[in-house]
């Protein structure tokens, strides 16, 4: 069984015990948090007083609501560039997102040299029809200039209804000028689980998104395709940006025995019992040859199940170096409708890695082929490029000395596969090929 999430404890039930238990050092404890309260009330009257003097002698009217949300913005963007405000409606169209529909381009972005950068576009969306790769850089969203603008309003902008137009300035390393994309906005209804059967019984599948319905729809996937004699397994997370912790749990579970930690979570206080997610009887299907695709878009709740499968030996990881995202957000809503997305743990692998900053390294490194096109692949984004990203603590210091480092295999691009679309796609075929012919063969008997 999982272990719950536990209730922060009070800070004030923290002081009460600290009264019987700490003695004389009691009074300076008491001391230091009464000071470290009053520092925080002084810092509130600084900004009670800018707001009275914005509102009274500013050359033009002012809402205090939109004040008092821009400093909110503002406050956040000093944290990690996870955490954001949402007006209401953003809140509402958060919940939504979560459900895999919503209305706008499709397209995935962060922050990189403080310039708005795409991280990768969604499969089959309008941002990925026209062209827009990852690494692009938006300049103008509807010729407004994204120098001064947040993610979430960038993504404000860029959503609306289905039919809307909207123009997108794209700077790409390697053009001259920047290129103007006008795209078409539409209801983005992502579709988390597609499937298919490859030869030699090899079942596909790949996952878009880690929403609600997803490890219910994986699960109904894999069951039709056992029907139809699957005898191994590829899943394909590539480009698979994360979404629901539960529905990453629920995923991994069923290709992991029972018992085995998932995913653990730690908050900022070392004292707190780590959060452990561990695999329930739902796995029938922890025995198949397995090979799990990742590349630089694959990021969070996809790092966390390739960790998972990779850490227990479950399956053979192989691709590129994924992005790096190893912090959980908590959405919190607030008394006015609007919420907060807050980072407030970090998650580690079933081995205690941490990801942030670094990635799930493949067991096999395969590089996709490049674009072809007049204008080369743009350098892939990476959690260690966002502007205010978290460290890695568990990263050992690199030593004084250059020493080699063992780097994992690399397949050569040979034979027919080098003409593929899917390069990644087709090694991964080979080998659970090669799987099946090892498995099969049995060692001679000796002569009598």
């Amino acid at each position: 069984m999982r272990k719950q999430r536990k209730t922060w404890v009070g800070l004030t039930i923290v002081l009460l015990i600290a009264l019987f238990t700490a003695g004389v050092m009691v009074g300076k404890g008491l001391r230091d948090a009464l000071s470290a309260e009053s520092e925080t009330y002084g810092d509130l009257k600084t900004f009670a007083e800018v707001l009275s003097l914005v509102q009274k002698n500013y050359v033009e009217e002012t809402n205090s609501k939109d004040l008092v949300y821009g400093a909110i913005r503002g406050m956040l963007n000093t944290l990690d560039p996870h955490s954001a405000f949402m007006s209401p409606e953003m809140y509402k169209e958060m919940q939504v997102d979560t459900k895999g529909e919503f209305g706008g381009l499709g397209i995935q972005i962060g922050m990189k040299d403080n310039r708005l950068t795409v991280i990768a576009p969604i499969e089959g969306t309008p941002a990925d029809r026209a062209g827009i790769l990852a690494g692009d850089v938006i300049i103008k969203v509807n010729e407004e200039s994204t120098k001064e603008m947040s993610l979430m309003d960038a993504v404000e902008k860029m959503r609306g209804p289905k039919g809307s137009k909207v123009t997108l300035t794209i700077q790409r390393e390697g053009m001259d000028e920047p290129q103007v994309f006008e795209l078409t906005r539409d209801i983005i209804k992502i579709e988390s689980v597609k499937s298919k059967m490859l030869d030699d019984h090899i079942g596909y599948v790949r996952l878009s998104q880690f929403q609600e319905m997803t490890a219910k729809d994986l699960a109904s996937a894999l069951k039709k395709l056992k029907e139809a004699k699957m005898q191994s397994i590829i899943l394909d997370l590539r480009n698979n940006p994360g979404g629901l912790l539960s529905s990453a749990v629920e995923t991994s579970e069923q290709f992991i025995p029972p018992g085995k930690v998932i995913v653990s979570i730690r908050g900022r206080d070392p004292k707190k019992q780590t959060d452990e997610y561990r695999s329930s009887d739902r796995n029938p299907y922890d025995t198949y040859p397995m090979i799990v695709l990742v590349n630089e878009g694959s990021a969070s709740a996809s790092e966390i199940v390739s960790g998972a499968l990779q850490d227990w030996g479950r399956a053979i990881v192989l691709g590129t170096q994924t992005f790096g995202k190893g912090s959980v957000q908590t959405i919190l809503q607030l008394s006015d409708g609007s919420g907060l997305r807050l980072t407030t743990a970090k998650y580690y692998t079933p081995k205690g890695r941490s990801i942030q900053n670094v990635g799930i390294t493949p067991d096999i490194i395969v590089k996709p082929l490049p674009v072809k096109g007049p204008s080369p692949t743009p350098p892939a984004l990476r959690e260690k490029d966002l502007e205010r990203h978290l460290k890695n603590e568990t990263l050992k210091p690199r030593p004084e000395k250059k020493e080699e480092t063992k780097k994992p295999p690399e397949l050569p691009l040979t034979g027919p596969e080098q003409e593929a679309d899917d390069i990644q796609l087709q090694k991964a075929i080979d080998l659970l090929k090669s799987w099946k012919i090892f498995k099969d063969i049995k060692p001679l008997q000796a002569a009598g």
